[in-house]
């Protein structure tokens, strides 16, 4: 029982220090510190493209690995991450990895508010913050549409709909007068009730594999546009 005792105040002292170090590194700039040190600049002629997001960025890599293999492109997606978070790592895990392109996907968790109440405009400025640091390191950007979500299983109610609607328009627009590119996922993936159906996402917000696979085209051809400009 004495053992049993111990091992048990252990595991708490262990989880409690875990919880103590994710909350002083709040925007996870931990994750892909290692992993940014070993990669390097990008070879000559390289076409380096680095996704910024959340669990939909993350899930590709993880659920079509094809379409990152074999190619230029780095995948730097945290599960839950807000726009304020991907602002704070935006340096450390796209500038400074030199790509030719940023594709950032980025919003949903903000509405969700996953780390607090969010306005529309709160996002949209931490969004055209993250471009105009990649612009201004002459990387060319790519921003993509919120997914369509009807609810949030995990916080019903909030009635997203018309925030991620009046966030995609204004996301279109500033790319539009900024020389940017639009990658519009929502118009392909919606349903008549303005959310993602069932042959796409099993919860109603994260793709599956066929999500995917209807994002993977526009994604190459939203890179290839950018790449030309």
């Amino acid at each position: 029982m004495k053992f049993n005792t111990i091992n048990l105040c252990a595991l708490l002292f262990l989880l409690l220090n875990i919880q103590t170090i994710m909350a002083q590194d709040w925007p996870a700039l931990h994750h892909f510190k290692k992993d940014n040190k070993k990669i390097g600049l990008p070879k000559e002629g390289e076409n380096r493209v680095v996704f910024m997001g959340n669990s939909i960025t993350i899930g590709w890599l993880q659920m079509q690995p094809d379409f990152f293999q074999d190619t230029p492109y780095i995948n730097r997606g945290i599960s839950g991450q807000t726009t304020p978070q991907m602002l704070v790592r935006f340096r450390q895990d796209v500038i400074n990895l030199h790509p030719a392109v940023v594709v950032i996907l980025a919003g949903t968790n903000d509405i969700a508010g996953n780390t607090g109440p969010a306005t529309v405009e709160m996002i949209q400025d931490n969004i055209v913050s993250m471009a105009e640091l990649a612009k201004a390191n002459g990387i060319k950007v790519v921003l993509s549409s919120v997914l369509p979500v009807f609810d949030y299983p995990w916080k019903p109610g909030l009635e997203p709909v018309e925030k991620i609607a009046k966030l995609n328009r204004y996301l279109k627009n500033y790319s539009e007068e900024n020389n940017m590119v639009y990658l519009d996922y929502f118009s392909a993936l919606v349903d008549d009730c303005n959310g993602l159906p069932k042959k796409y996402s099993e919860d109603g917000v994260h793709p599956n594999i066929e999500g995917y696979k209807i994002m993977a085209p526009l994604a190459q051809k939203a890179i290839d546009k950018a790449l030309s400009q």
